[in-house]
């Protein structure tokens, strides 16, 4: 039997639930630009994450919500869109083809994130995991050309898979906010202590130097 997008969405929130206490703020240089899955999102709006969220903590919510929806659009194309599905058929085949696909497989919380880390002006990568995924894409031969009319149909189809995409997103975030409380409360109990941590010790970084009894510095010559 089929679960409701209920059933669904709070079973998605339990996971993240579970998972959000392993949770550990990044060390690393963190990306230029926003990620586009998470970036103005509805869900995270309804979920009550915002932007003074870490993204990691976002986005690991937003990928599992976004599970949902995509799946509910795939039942809805198999059983109304023939065109629509049989690209997506052919897309699919295509991409098994590659025996290379670094994007698949990965836990909600890195999936559709950047493979590569921002590049850095003067110093050029060896390789990158994107490059090698889109050297072994080139290998696989493209998909047939579609007619002026096929592409036609096609795009009334895309248009209504979005159409429905749309409906079931409005209808994850009305479920959502029935979720908010529990969400704020594990912010309040996992994250925020975390970034008051972080705060308290770059604050004693920064006032280290200028305390009575800290470093000297440098002798003078």
């Amino acid at each position: 039997m089929e679960r409701s997008i209920e059933t669904q969405v709070s079973q998605a929130v339990d996971a993240w639930l579970r998972w959000l206490p392993r949770w550990e703020p990044a060390t690393h240089r963190g990306r230029v630009a926003p990620c586009r899955r998470c970036f103005g999102s509805p869900v995270l709006s309804a979920a009550g994450l915002g932007a003074d969220v870490p993204h990691g903590v976002q986005h690991g919510l937003s990928t599992r919500i976004k599970t949902i929806v995509d799946h509910a659009v795939a039942e809805y194309t198999s059983r109304n869109l023939p065109m629509l599905q049989a690209e997506l058929d052919q897309q699919a085949a295509r991409n098994r083809a590659r025996s290379y696909r670094p994007a698949e497989g990965l836990d909600p919380e890195f999936e559709g994130l950047p493979l590569d880390p921002d590049p850095v002006p003067g110093a050029p990568f060896l390789f990158t995991i994107g490059g090698l995924a889109e050297q072994e894409d080139a290998d696989i031969p493209a998909l047939p050309p579609l007619s002026d009319d096929a592409k036609a149909a096609l795009r009334q189809e895309v248009g209504l898979a979005d159409d429905y995409a749309n409906m079931v997103g409005r209808e994850v975030c009305a479920v959502l906010l029935h979720h908010r409380l529990r969400i704020q409360a594990a912010i309040a109990q996992y994250v925020e202590p975390q970034i008051a941590a972080m705060l308290e010790e770059l604050t004693r970084s920064l006032d280290a130097p200028f305390e009575p009894n800290g470093d000297p510095g440098l002798p003078e010559l």
